[in-house]
């Protein structure tokens, strides 16, 4: 099974992602959680790029799509094929909500580049985690590149979800 979670930054994405696989484990399930981007080696080095470097939504984007393809190919589709519950924090919503409704990316392009890139891997169970705006931002002790987009860009990435 594939089960992710979204949500805007500060939600309680990670916090939740953590309590759900100490629940599977101790059910007897082999669970991992991994995250977007950087659950991989690759996708680290691209999550240093993204949270650091200034861009525009659509190299946004495409930086998030080479990650998600090789988080696929050498994590995803492996360990479910392994018999694992795969667990994510973040996925593929994440883009349609924060480069397509938060910075203006074409939704068609992005299903498009996601229709070549996702291998048919689609999560089983998506968990929404929806919290006001104001709290998000309060909760984060510090931000990176795409969190200081501030409160208008994460509105519309809520409504985006």
């Amino acid at each position: 099974m594939f089960i992710t979670f979204e949500g805007i930054d500060g939600a309680g994405k990670t916090t939740q992602a953590k309590y759900v696989k100490e629940f599977l484990e101790n059910l007897g399930y082999r669970v991992i959680l991994t995250k977007e981007p950087g659950g991989t080696k690759f996708g680290e080095k691209i999550r240093s790029i993204l949270l650091t470097e200034e861009m525009d939504g659509y190299s946004e984007f495409l930086l998030f799509a080479a990650d998600r393809n090789m988080h696929v190919k050498t994590l995803i589709k492996p360990k479910l094929k392994e018999g694992y519950i795969v667990l994510s924090d973040r996925f593929a919503e994440s883009s349609i909500a924060y480069q397509g409704f938060g910075r203006g990316v074409d939704l068609d392009f992005i299903e498009r580049v996601h229709n070549e890139i996702l291998l048919n891997t689609y999560p089983d169970l998506i968990f929404l985690i929806d919290i006001p705006v104001k709290v998000a931002l309060n909760r984060l002790e510090s931000k990176d590149r795409i969190e200081k987009s501030g409160e208008d860009f994460l509105q519309r990435v809520r409504n985006g979800y």
